[in-house]
């Protein structure tokens, strides 16, 4: 993951490992969702609200002047160079999608009708929109843009604006098609109005969706390009986007770099969700498609930050001059704001995988605790929820409120989740690991299959065979590592490496065994479950149903999830879900760190007090610091 600034949203609840939004701020008469006094009815029945939080009131009062984790007064100059993987040859982010797009750095120019706070969970304050009302039963709602809200060519953000954005990004992009799924109209009610309507009352989180909209402007998108060429949003296309952030694109060349540049007469650079926070006049991204040159690179000093996801790399590669010399600073940033569960996840769409018993199987032939050791210096610890880290995830048996749902669909789940508490197999040792393995064949014997020559085979004499695709060699290395173990039970096992867009196309079409998968998790899910889990999206291509999992007791209780009424609530029924997808086996768990590992010239600064949940919130709410940079060059 490259260290790009921090998305607008809460979430973008997609499956990417998501990082929450920028430290901006609110002030006096600009205020964003400002709460405005009490109007006459006849003049505006609604209750217009300064922040939205999907549980109890925003933390921030209406006319706040600042986030507690920003400076006000942080200077603006300086540049910053980052590291990107990959490539790219577009700037839509329509064609994309948001995932691809906001990877490139796009959301410095392309806003969003609010934006999160770093230190509360799922709290939004405004953006684009000042002020949001929705009524009691969470049917709609309906968002006042800010008057002062323009784009870089000076004409102003419309409801027009709004309305386009939402029909072309609910249309052309699978992801955000089936996120919108449940807003099925959007229309403008004022000058300044957008009026969003749901499928149907009580979804409390659908408000806050709908806040989290990237906002495209229509009239550039239906006008033409330099050379007289009618735009095309469902097209790729390197022409620099218009957008109405604190950034524009300065420069790009196709696969090799992307520069953004500070917009000085930013239309939001005083409102408070944005003080103290977009601080450099460029921001420089250059793209490499292999890690160690992008490391080599950060070495030489060609780029200024790096996030580092290799264990051996941490523990072995930053013994250079400049890590000794203080020019370079390793820190490490606590992750607080999401879950994550990272797997071999089985594609059960293939009868082969039908069974939970294999599946289960897998899990026996995985010996974590050596390959810990051997690959990754004991540096990480094994994933034992689908929401590692939080206080969502499942442990012990289940009691109290969470029984109480669990009870509503317990015909429904494998009846040990009541009794017993799930716990990944553990090995380390040869006699563990022996242990493990016949307890393998044990559960693959129960599910229909036999060792004969060696070779595990079905009653019609036939071997069981997988095959592991990945696009990154790096993680080919731990494949192959888990490799063995599989063929010691009799499995055929290979792996296979493609590139990013075969990987892509293949994951579209369903066509593979097994995959290294991700799914980030907030500490608030909600709708993005569906995505994830729910039977409806796993025959929906570019869904994060990876897995393919259509069981009608993970629908109920996602849709528990959904309609909750109170954190405690919440909390009882993620618990109950997270147990059902453990219990069923659908992956075999990885393993996670805690940490974002960083390293850094050191150029630059930031706040004494870190936001809570912003990991390390750079660029976000870093700045350029004069001294630090000259002491680096002085010391070269």
């Amino acid at each position: 993951m490259s260290s790009s600034r921090l998305s607008r949203r809460s979430l973008l609840k997609a499956g990417t490992v998501v990082l929450t939004a920028p430290a901006f701020a609110l002030t006096g008469p600009t205020c964003a969702l400002a709460q405005t006094p009490a109007a006459p009815a006849a003049a505006d029945s609604k209750t217009w609200r300064h922040g939205l939080s999907l549980f109890g009131e925003p933390a921030q009062p209406a006319g706040f002047k600042s986030f507690a984790y920003v400076n006000p007064s942080a200077p603006k100059g300086g540049r910053v160079r980052q590291i990107a993987f990959g490539t790219f040859d577009n700037l839509n982010l329509v064609v994309a999608g948001v995932k691809g797009a906001l990877g490139s750095g796009l959301d410095f120019v392309v806003e969003t009708l609010t934006t999160s706070a770093l230190d509360e969970v799922s709290t939004q304050y405004g953006l684009i929109a000042e002020a949001a009302s929705y009524p009691a039963d969470y049917s709609s709602v309906t968002y006042r843009l800010n008057a002062r809200a323009k784009w870089h060519d000076g004409q102003p953000v419309t409801p027009d604006d709004v309305v386009f954005s939402f029909v072309t990004l609910k249309a052309n992009s699978p992801q955000l098609g089936a996120y919108y799924r449940h807003v099925v109209k959007a229309e403008k009610t004022g000058a300044r109005e957008v009026t969003f309507t749901f499928d149907s009352p009580g979804n409390r989180e659908l408000p806050q969706i709908v806040g989290q909209l990237y906002v495209l402007p229509k009239h550039w998108w239906e006008g033409s390009d330099a050379s007289g060429k009618k735009r095309d949003i469902t097209q790729t296309t390197l022409e620099p986007p218009l957008g109405s952030g604190p950034y524009r694109v300065k420069s790009a060349v196709p696969g090799r770099t992307l520069v953004y540049e500070r917009v000085k007469d930013y239309w939001g650079g005083d409102l408070n969700v944005n003080v103290g926070a977009n601080n450099f006049d460029e921001i420089r991204y250059d793209y490499f498609r292999d890690s160690t040159v992008a490391l080599e690179a950060f070495k030489a000093d060609q780029v200024d930050w790096r996030t580092e996801n290799s264990a051996k790399n941490w523990a072995t590669a930053y013994d250079f001059p400049a890590v000794k010399d203080k020019r370079v600073v390793l820190e490490e940033f606590p992750i607080r704001n999401f879950g994550i569960m990272q797997a071999f996840a089985f594609n059960i769409r293939r009868l082969k995988f039908a069974d939970p018993r294999l599946r289960r199987a897998f899990n026996f032939a995985f010996d974590f605790e050596e390959m810990n050791k051997q690959i990754f210096f004991g540096q990480y610890k094994r994933i034992a929820s689908y929401f590692e880290g939080t206080e969502l995830a499942s442990s012990g048996i289940p009691q109290g409120k969470e029984l109480e749902i669990l009870d509503t669909v317990k015909d429904q789940v494998p009846p040990e989740l009541f009794t017993t508490p799930y716990t990944n197999p553990v090995g380390g040792d040869p006699q563990k690991v022996r242990g493990n393995l016949r307890e393998a064949l044990r559960l693959l014997r129960e599910a229909g299959y036999d060792i004969k020559n060696t070779r595990l085979v079905n009653p019609k004499g036939e071997q069981f065979a997988v095959e592991f695709l990945v696009e990154d060699p790096a993680t080919e290395r731990f494949v192959l590592f888990y490799k063995p173990s599989l063929e010691r039970i009799g499995i055929a096992a290979t792996v296979r490496v493609v590139d990013s867009a075969q990987y892509e196309n293949r994951l579209r079409q369903w066509d593979f065994d097994i995959i290294v998968a991700s799914w980030g998790e907030s500490l608030s899910p909600g709708n993005e479950q569906r995505g994830f889990w729910g039977s409806q999206a796993a025959d929906q291509p570019g869904s994060r149903n990876l897995i393919g999992i259509k069981n009608p007791a993970v629908d109920k209780l996602i849709d528990r999830v959904i309609y909750t009424k109170d954190r405690d609530d919440l909390v009882a029924a993620t618990r109950a879900l997270d147990r059902v997808l453990l219990w069923n086996f659908y992956v075999v768990p990885q393993w996670t760190y805690g940490k974002v590992r960083t390293a850094r010239w050191d150029r630059f600064a930031h706040p004494d007090a870190m936001p809570k949940y912003g990991l390390s919130a750079f660029p976000t709410v870093w700045w350029w610091d004069e001294a630090r940079a000259a002491k680096v060059k002085q010391r070269s």
